[in-house]
């Protein structure tokens, strides 16, 4: 198992919208994928020296294969889709591979 996350801080200018879009069209776009069983997505509870709302988006997938086949079908698609919000949010992506759950 492995978990694509995506963490993201948005300006709070657009911050209503931008939520509105992730989880009625975005993150409803990557589970549309197939390559994804689940998204949990929270609000991280920490104050930005710069400011925003800062969230973590984490995507389950099986194996680590899917996830690259996601890199080479889906990825650049899917990024493209947040254009309305270009230069009003930072995100930084990470691959977890899940070891053991209880």
């Amino acid at each position: 198992m492995y978990i694509y996350n995506v963490t993201i801080n948005i300006e709070e200018t657009v911050h209503d919208q931008w939520l509105h879009w992730m989880k009625e069209e975005h993150i409803p776009a990557m589970l549309a994928t197939g390559k994804f069983q689940k998204a949990l997505m929270t609000r991280v509870q920490v104050e930005e020296e710069m400011g925003g709302i800062t969230y973590s988006v984490q995507y389950r997938t099986d194996s680590k294969e899917t996830l690259q086949k996601y890199y080479q079908e889906d990825a650049e698609i899917l990024q493209a889709q947040s254009k309305p919000f270009e230069g009003k949010f930072i995100a930084f992506r990470s691959e977890l591979e899940v070891i053991s759950e209880q």
